[in-house]
């Protein structure tokens, strides 16, 4: 018996393109790119098979498949969230609804670590509220001989991180926990974390995020601190001598969050730029005596 054929739509690829383009210009700035990076997922077309073939007829699966993604972009839905992973650190990551999509900007917080583990070093490092594993994962990958431990209060997000880091074959063990609660008695060189740390109704949050992304991993409480004062507090108690802590937080909180730091014993290291030069990552140390 013949296999069956697919059914084909009357427009071609280009003209399916040239169609959701339009659509979506009034709610993205990049609708030409969402639209491509759509199509390649729901029909397995790119830009270049396109211009190689713009008659190429798509078949009807697929295209309800593409609308329907098209449908949830025109909604400001995030990509990432749409397709259920975001590549970061050159890493492919699923995600799930517990877990936000990991930003080019903490991609600054892996460097700012990274530049204080000496490759050949065996340095145990913290990773809390990993979400999809994104900080543990890079961090693994690059530092192999690093012991690391992540944890996170959602244990939806501790399924998905341990998925994500079983596919590389990443050792790292996970842990559900509110920040050190399950950390009683350990102690690491380095503690790393990019926790919640936006303001309610905050306006500088970007269009669709809070829609999209668990809350839990974006607010911080009133001031955007809450988070971060949890994890200043116990750091201390959490630091080997000398031990190094690395903190993702909002552009405008460089100078609390220093305050934080110095008033949990710590001394303060550094505060790192993001690449539109604005204050994302503070360090700090605990003092060798």
């Amino acid at each position: 018996m013949s296999s069956p054929r697919w059914e084909v739509t009357d427009s071609p690829a280009s003209a399916v393109l040239a169609d959701a383009i339009r659509q979506l210009q009034s709610t993205s700035d990049s609708a030409r790119r969402d639209v491509e990076v759509l199509l390649h997922a729901a029909c397995d077309i790119d830009q270049s098979s396109v211009i190689r073939d713009p008659d190429q007829l798509i078949d009807h699966n697929a295209l309800a498949a593409f609308y329907h993604y098209l449908a949830r972009r025109k909604l400001g839905e995030p990509i990432a969230c749409i397709l259920g992973h975001k590549e970061f650190w050159s890493i492919d990551l699923k995600l799930n609804k517990a877990t936000l999509t990991p930003r080019p900007e903490t991609e600054i917080l892996v460097e700012t670590v990274l530049d204080q583990i000496p490759c050949d070093t065996n340095s145990t490092i913290v990773d809390l509220g990993t979400g999809c594993g994104a900080i543990a994962i890079a961090l693994a990958s690059e530092r192999t001989h690093s012991q690391i431990t992540a944890t996170d209060i959602s244990s939806v997000a501790i399924f998905q991180a341990a998925e994500n880091a079983a596919a590389l074959e990443l050792q790292i063990c996970f842990l559900q926990s509110d920040w050190f609660s399950k950390l009683q008695g350990t102690q690491f060189d380095v503690i790393v974390s990019n926790p919640p740390y936006i303001r309610a109704n905050d306006p500088a949050l970007e269009e669709g995020t809070a829609d999209f992304e668990p809350a839990q991993a974006l607010f911080g409480g009133i001031d955007g601190l809450d988070c971060l004062r949890a994890i200043c507090r116990e750091a201390k108690n959490h630091l080997n001598p000398g031990g190094f802590l690395a903190l993702e937080h909002g552009y405008d909180q460089k100078d609390a969050v220093a305050n934080l730091i110095k008033e949990a014993g710590l001394e303060l290291n550094s505060q790192v730029n993001d690449y539109a030069g604005l204050p994302r990552v503070t360090t700090a140390l605990r003092p060798e005596t």
